[in-house]
């Protein structure tokens, strides 16, 4: 599929920002760290940039982005549609937390309902943007059980990494929380494996044979349908290179959760300013690895529409 910019821009920021508000709420309301205000507009201030900043990408995408909100009124068959409610819906127990947050300045009772109602909503508009690629049973890469999964960690893994940063700079980050960022990392970084090792090692059932209903052992395509590329092809029939491909794995690899993990493990092992900057680093090593690996993740897929233009699985 073709890696459409708006779409990653979306996916990865309002992931980072979702997960964010899900560390957030839960670390407000276990009160595992103070109600801080600094720490509350940053944490707090950047996930709203990071949501917002994301969906409204998303509508850019749209053919006539005008009539995006019509989109919201489909939410009984639709995941599109229920992730832009659940979407607009975190937004009033967000705003009861940030003003628990930065003018009460106490989580107890009505504050930890906001809490827990921001981190279910924000997990669930991430289940609703993995389930809009999960149930597209035309595109093997996407319709999988690890598409989900791979959306909620990667999403609790940014956050994670990010909300690191900000506790380094305000109210300081225990080694508790880090070797918690680090488990993060390692669980996302395991359940990404699982996914490439998935579509490497299994392709869609229809088949050339089974899409045009011939008889015979081997088909294959004798001509093109056409000479010119037609929007099919621009838009489902993206291929990249396999080796291309094993090198932006790598630096996905190396860019969103090796060097995060050294990076957090040196921060836990240190001190003071170098603390501050080790975390930062990590959080913008992780943010350029996950926009390598929602690149990927549309690049790699291939829709069962190309099986008619002459590819031979899908």
């Amino acid at each position: 599929m073709h890696p459409a910019f708006s779409v990653i821009f979306f996916t990865t920021a309002s992931g980072a920002g979702y997960g964010m508000l899900m560390i957030l709420a839960m670390l407000a309301s276990w009160q595992i760290v103070p109600l801080d205000r600094t720490l509350g507009i940053a944490g707090l201030g950047l996930a709203f940039v990071l949501v917002s900043a994301g969906l409204l990408s998303s509508t850019f995408h749209l053919g006539h982005p005008e009539r995006a909100w019509r989109a919201l009124t489909q939410w009984r068959s639709s995941w599109l549609s229920r992730e832009g409610v659940l979407s607009i819906l975190t937004y009033i127990p967000w705003v009861g937390l940030a003003y628990v947050w930065l003018v009460t300045g106490n989580i107890e009772g009505g504050g930890n309902l906001y809490a827990g109602a921001v981190a279910a909503l924000a997990l669930a508009t991430v289940f609703s943007t993995a389930m809009i690629y999960r149930t597209l049973k035309t595109v093997h890469q996407w319709c999988n059980k690890w598409t989900v999964p791979m959306y909620i960690v990667a999403a609790l893994a940014s956050g994670a990494v990010w909300v690191a940063a900000l506790l380094s700079v305000t109210v300081g980050v225990e080694r508790t929380y880090l070797a918690f960022a680090v488990v993060c990392l390692l669980v996302a970084w395991r359940v990404k494996r699982m996914y490439w090792r998935f579509i490497d090692t299994t392709q869609h059932p229809s088949t050339p044979k089974t899409a045009t209903g011939l008889k015979g052992e081997t088909i294959r395509m004798l001509e093109g349908p056409h000479t010119e590329e037609n929007y099919l092809q621009r838009e489902m029939g993206f291929q990249i290179a396999r080796k291309h491909a094993a090198k932006l794995r790598r630096i996905v690899h190396l860019g969103a959760f090796l060097v995060p993990i050294l990076l957090l493990v040196v921060a836990y092992l240190l001190q003071g300013t170098p603390v501050v900057f080790a975390c930062f680093a990590a959080a913008i090593s992780m943010s350029v690895g996950i926009v390598v690996e929602r690149w990927l993740f549309f690049a790699e897929a291939r829709h069962v529409v190309t099986l008619y233009y002459g590819a031979e699985a899908a």
